[in-house]
């Protein structure tokens, strides 16, 4: 009688088993010791977005009392915006190490090792991410915090923290899906920087609605980065925070602390849907 040997099922995802964190663990170490290695990606990460604190901070300073927010000088309001677009920026490259991977035939051999789920591949990128974003928040929050800008209580933190990290996973998912998707390294690049600046351009980063024309205010207030800038401009603010304050003023009505995470962690459920067949696809 021939006996069937079982085969990993790329398509499933056994979450529970400690198989499957174990690889999942392994995968990121694997991404954290290529970090070491290359200790630049990581310093040039954390440089570069206190040099926008300071050089835009030093442009504005001059910027009349109150035209961003009462109270609030342009490196208060500054801060916010580096964080996200900063977080931002890296989780729209996740996927170029991994095109380089398919690239020079590395993913080739890790679909072919008896792997407990090949979504392991996927999450140990998203979860490398999500790290560098958080220590890259942690450097912005205290180079904010030296600056005068102040700092969010600790359940502000928390709060920075998890709109930080739902942010990435759903650019970091779509990042993934483009890197399965794209034939090559310089394709998934051109569409990177086609991108890029537009998306950061068209949120509250850098200035707020009130300074937009109309159309572009539209454009600004349903942006995914303005529904992360916003609520950590307010965590801020105020120090006396609840999830029912209004963080934004849309021309479509007010959005609330609750509504904001509430549409990050919709777009997280629908860019990993959008991803979901092309990843399948990829990871067969």
């Amino acid at each position: 009688m021939t006996q069937t040997l079982s085969q990993p099922q790329p398509n499933r995802i056994p979450i529970f088993t400690s198989e499957f964190w174990q690889e999942t663990f392994a995968l990121t170490r694997r991404w954290f010791i290529q970090l070491k290695r290359r200790p630049t990606t990581l310093l040039v990460g954390i440089i570069q977005p206190l040099l926008w604190l300071i050089l835009f901070g030093a442009l504005f300073q001059n910027a009349p009392a109150g035209i961003f927010g009462a109270g609030q000088n342009y490196t208060q309001f500054l801060g916010a915006g580096v964080i996200v677009f900063t977080a931002f920026g890296g989780a729209l490259n996740a996927g170029v190490p991994v095109i380089f991977d398919r690239e020079f035939g590395f993913l080739n051999r890790l679909l072919v090792a008896p792997l407990t789920s090949r979504f392991s591949i996927v999450l140990a990128s998203s979860l490398f991410i999500v790290s560098l974003a958080l220590v890259q928040t942690a450097v912005i929050v205290g180079a904010d915090y030296a600056f005068g800008a102040g700092i969010p209580n600790g359940a502000g933190l928390a709060v920075v923290a998890l709109i930080v990290g739902l942010l990435v996973l759903g650019f970091t998912a779509l990042s993934l899906g483009l890197a399965f998707a794209m034939p090559g390294h310089q394709q998934l690049l051109a569409f990177i920087f086609l991108v890029n600046l537009p998306l950061i351009f068209s949120s509250t980063a850098l200035a707020p609605l009130s300074f937009m024309p109309s159309w572009l205010r539209w454009v600004a207030s349903l942006n995914p980065l303005t529904f992360a800038i916003e609520p950590i401009r307010h965590l801020y603010r105020s120090s006396d925070w609840s999830f029912t304050d209004v963080v934004l003023q849309a021309p479509w009505g007010d959005l609330t602390l609750a509504g904001s995470l509430g549409f990050l962690a919709g777009f997280v459920v629908v860019s990993v849907i959008l991803v979901q067949s092309v990843l399948r696809k990829g990871l067969a």
